[in-house]
């Protein structure tokens, strides 16, 4: 099994208390809001804290696909949230699974700066290709930037 690191980060103009809500704590909700091709997310196993297992049904060009989303770790104290994608049709068949360590700490002028390492697992001798990082770095840097703007459209939330 192979290990391909990687680290990414994203400005924000919300506070750090309110993104990590947000991105953290209600995403299950606001999610399927913001992203129109994900249909639902459901708690398949667990309380929603560590070794949750989260079902998110995606619907892309007609296609129904699914990721199984794990909660590895909790810390509200911190703004840190850690999980992992550990199966389903919609995780490429090359990965034993895709981990992400997130954590939102304070920015400039009251923002935020939104952390990510992701830590790609391929199972034997395969490796990471420049296509398959780039789009899981796309995908996430567009769920922060909809996650964002639910937020910033909501003053109240």
């Amino acid at each position: 099994m192979g290990v391909f690191t990687f680290e990414d980060e994203e400005v924000s103009s919300v506070s750090p208390a309110k993104l990590y809500k947000a991105l953290a704590k209600d995403s299950d909700t606001i999610i399927s809001k913001v992203v129109e091709a994900i249909e639902s997310v459901e708690i398949v196993e667990g309380d929603g804290g560590p070794g949750t297992i989260k079902k998110l049904t995606v619907v892309e060009g007609g296609k129904t696909s699914y990721v199984l989303h794990k909660v590895e770790a909790i810390d509200e104290d911190n703004l840190a949230y850690n999980y992992s994608l550990v199966g389903g049709s919609g995780l490429e068949e090359i990965f034993e699974k895709v981990s992400f360590e997130t954590k939102v700490v304070a920015g400039s002028d009251g923002g935020s700066l939104g952390k990510v390492t992701v830590k790609y697992h391929t199972k034997g001798d395969a490796t990471l290709s420049e296509e398959v990082r780039q789009s899981t770095k796309a995908k996430g840097t567009a769920l922060f930037k909809a996650i964002e703007a639910y937020v910033l459209a909501n003053p109240d939330y």
